[in-house]
């Protein structure tokens, strides 16, 4: 019966803290894209995570973006 008096706060604490890393992770956008990373295994090159000199070096000359426009994904 005395080990109840360890056990309970001990789960309240680990209630607490398990609640707290919960809205701390939503905070921070951990939930924000679920299947993005689960697509983006299937493509060979991101260009999306490339910078914009990067993306102009790997463009064709027909399809090269004005300097004052971002190129589309």
């Amino acid at each position: 019966m005395t080990i109840l008096y360890l056990l309970i706060p001990l789960s309240l604490i680990l209630l607490g803290l398990a609640v707290w890393a919960f809205f701390w992770a939503v905070k921070n956008d951990q939930f924000d894209d679920l299947e993005g990373p689960a697509h983006r295994i299937l493509f060979d090159e991101d260009d999306n995570d490339l910078s914009l000199e990067q993306r102009r070096k790997h463009q064709t000359p027909d399809d090269q973006v004005p300097d004052d426009q971002e190129p589309r994904p």
